[in-house]
């Protein structure tokens, strides 16, 4: 994906390296932050652009949701 913000570029990077590459796999934005050593804002803030081009994946679940990258290739 051609189109993404520089902390969008980090936080799928992150998402790489701590594994969440799928649904079984998927991390909290907490997770996310701590690897991409970002605040949780803005971390959060860019997953929500992400959800929105199509390049990660939100499962809710009880206390927070869960995040994975949809392709790995992105």
């Amino acid at each position: 994906m051609a189109d993404l913000t520089p902390i969008e570029n980090e936080v799928l990077n992150a998402m790489k390296e701590i594994g969440a590459t799928s649904e079984e796999k998927k991390k909290t934005a907490d997770d996310i932050a701590k690897k991409s050593n970002r605040p949780k804002s803005l971390v959060t803030n860019a997953l929500v652009t992400l959800l929105n081009k199509g390049a990660v994946k939100r499962v809710a679940r009880e206390k927070s949701a869960g995040y994975y990258i949809i392709s790995p290739s992105a």
